[in-house]
């Protein structure tokens, strides 16, 4: 449909769409602004990868809102079920919890996020990205090809220093489950302690994510399924 420069502009541009709603859903929620998502820079990439699936994946059915509606769901869904799934794995560390909402599956999606995902999916294809593409043939097409690289180095150095600072949350949360191993309360407030005093990258980490939760192996159930 387009050629890479474009797909990794509109990435970028979905990104950081997402990045402006989740500031805005936690100032309405705490009152207070925070920089959200893991990387430093103003833009949150599972939003980027989520609306560029919908493009590529749903645009052939744009003829049936309904069916986009629910395709979106499906697809935005896994997408956020997977990400929370590997970044625990990967991180030793749950990003967000929907535990306590009704309808979630393993506390990683919910129904409140779904019908949202549906609507924002009609939205992308109806409206937001014929709006977004118009914008960008403006550019001329040397200028979209250095534009893309620029953005591109500075997501590359923004992935390399937050991935730094996620691995030392690894680090932080194995030595951490040394200290009492059925207490991942105080498991995670003594992670969020050291982080937040290691450097400012820690402190805006713990600023995005305030209730991350350090991931404990459950050695009781172990014993029991070796017994």
């Amino acid at each position: 449909m387009y050629d890479l420069k474009i797909w990794f502009l509109l990435f970028i541009i979905y990104s950081f769409i997402g990045w402006v709603v989740e500031i805005i859903d936690t100032l309405i929620m705490n009152k207070k602004l925070v920089n959200r998502g893991f990387l430093i820079g103003p833009y949150c990439p599972i939003y980027g990868f989520g609306a560029l699936f919908i493009i590529y994946f749903l645009s052939a059915y744009q003829d049936n809102p309904w069916l986009l509606f629910f395709m979106t769901i499906l697809i935005c869904s896994t997408l956020e079920y997977m990400t929370s799934y590997f970044m625990e794995k990967i991180f030793k560390a749950r990003w967000w919890d929907y535990s306590h909402t009704k309808f979630n599956i393993n506390g990683r999606i919910c129904l409140d996020t779904m019908i949202p995902f549906g609507l924002c999916g009609c939205l992308i294809i109806y409206f937001v990205n014929p709006f977004i593409l118009h914008c960008i043939s403006y550019i001329p097409n040397i200028g979209q090809t250095i534009l893309a690289c620029i953005l591109f180095m500075i997501y590359l150095l923004d992935n390399l220093i937050s991935f730094n600072v996620i691995l030392n949350f690894k680090k932080v949360a194995t030595v951490a489950t040394t200290i009492r191993k059925d207490s991942t309360e105080e498991i995670s407030k003594r992670v969020r302690m050291v982080l937040a005093n290691k450097s400012y990258f820690g402190k805006r980490l713990m600023k995005a994510f305030p209730n991350v939760q350090a991931i404990l192996k459950n050695y009781n159930e172990k014993r029991k399924k070796k017994l």
